[in-house]
């Protein structure tokens, strides 16, 4: 196997494990996008007169193929390929012959893999946010059917205010259409073109116009100058999973909200029981596993971001091998987002609020009451405070 680096000294095999690691794995899911970026490319190389139109249209026709057959599942990246960028490029000689070997003037793997990246995030963030639409949605559904249900708003795990079933259900759609918006502010860093910057340096004798490759895969700017390229490494990802890690927490505490609902001392809420399980010893239970564990993977979101975080910390400029690593904690971060954002719309469908159980103390309507006072005697809030905490039998 010739990798894009070969020097011609053989590689051993637990280098090749060690350094490779999961990464050809990972690579599978940016084929697609690494084929995208390499049309462009070729594209951008055949317009500054570097590559034949012959060459240009034989490599287009193969890449086009090359994505195709794997999206039908004939060929995967493997470990002897390292990664994606190895296994397109040599399917691709082998199809076209000497034009397989052109298409990397002007590119290295550095730009070539952040690309590939760019995209995939591109589309991602937008499938991210249609995903906490539909969350949104759902908990929107949730109010039309249960809003006038009163509930008691809590401080301090204490019944503090009146609520009700559309105050709650309307916060937290309020706050992931908010984490949704969020998402869509990190197309600022995901929408800029790094083709053209190679190793990091740019690249000098070559008459590229960066234009060409960033209008072809619609960025909207080229990333200047080419040095900020790889030192922006980690900055789009880690705010993808920045807001991630907001998205999860918002639906983790409605997961916890409602696994404290479900408990037979609140009993407000039923739920559906295609989303519980039983246990293994007592035949009368049934369990909320899906809501514990959306609340558990509210601490998995974190965790990804806090890796991203940590391999860029303390990166000297340039290109370092440290960054392959961004890959892992990025997928799984978007792959735990997802998967609860495609579960938890059905789910929240099956949600009843049952109102018999549902008790207010009276003592709730407090502040309701010193509030009146202050509009109907004119007197200042602190007094009404004290009244009104006296007659419900308070000190303070």
């Amino acid at each position: 196997m010739t990798r894009l680096w070969d020097k011609g000294a053989p590689l051993d095999a637990k280098v090749l494990r060690y350094t490779a690691g999961e990464d050809h794995a990972l690579d599978d899911r940016l084929v697609a996008y690494d084929v995208e970026g390499s049309i462009a490319h070729a594209a951008g190389l055949h317009a500054a007169g570097l590559l034949a139109t012959e060459d240009l249209e034989a490599l287009t026709a193969a890449l086009r193929e090359i994505a195709a057959s794997h999206a039908r599942g004939e060929w995967r990246v493997t470990l002897e390929q390292e990664d994606g960028q190895t296994a397109i490029e040599s399917l691709l000689t082998a199809k076209v012959g000497e034009a397989g070997g052109r298409i990397h003037l002007g590119r290295s793997r550095n730009d070539q893999v952040l690309t590939a990246l760019r995209l995939y995030l591109r589309d991602a963030v937008e499938e991210l946010r249609a995903g906490a639409q539909g969350v949104a949605d759902a908990l929107h559904e949730l109010a039309a059917r249960h809003g006038d249900v009163a509930l008691p708003g809590y401080t301090h795990m204490q019944q503090a205010m009146p609520s009700s079933v559309a105050l709650w259900a309307g916060g937290f759609a309020a706050e992931v259409h908010d984490d949704a918006e969020g998402l869509r502010l990190a197309h600022r860093r995901i929408g800029r073109n790094p083709l053209g910057s190679a190793a990091g340096y740019g690249t000098p004798g070559l008459p590229l116009d960066r234009d060409v490759t960033r209008a072809a895969l619609h960025f909207p700017v080229n990333h200047e100058p080419v040095t900020a390229v790889q030192l922006s490494r980690g900055k789009a990802e880690a705010q993808v999973l920045f807001e991630i890690a907001l998205l999860m927490t918002d639906l983790g505490r409605l997961a916890s909200d409602l696994l404290l609902f479900y408990t037979q001392e609140f009993a407000f809420v039923s739920l559906p029981d295609a989303f519980t399980t039983g246990s293994s010893i007592m035949p009368q239970k049934r369990n909320p596993d899906v809501f514990e564990l959306i609340r558990g993977r509210t601490m998995s979101a974190q965790a990804c971001l806090a890796e991203a975080l940590g391999l860029i910390a303390k990166l000297p400029s340039g290109y370092q091998r440290d960054l392959q690593l961004l890959k892992a904690p990025l997928f799984r971060g978007i792959d735990l987002a997802l998967q609860t954002l495609d579960i938890l719309p059905s789910a929240l469908a099956g949600v009843a609020f049952r109102p018999g159980n549902i008790a207010l103390d009276p003592a709730i309507h407090a502040a309701e009451q010193a509030n009146r006072l202050v509009v109907e005697e004119g007197i200042p809030f602190r007094e009404a405070y004290r009244r009104v905490g006296a007659a419900l039998g308070k000190k303070d």
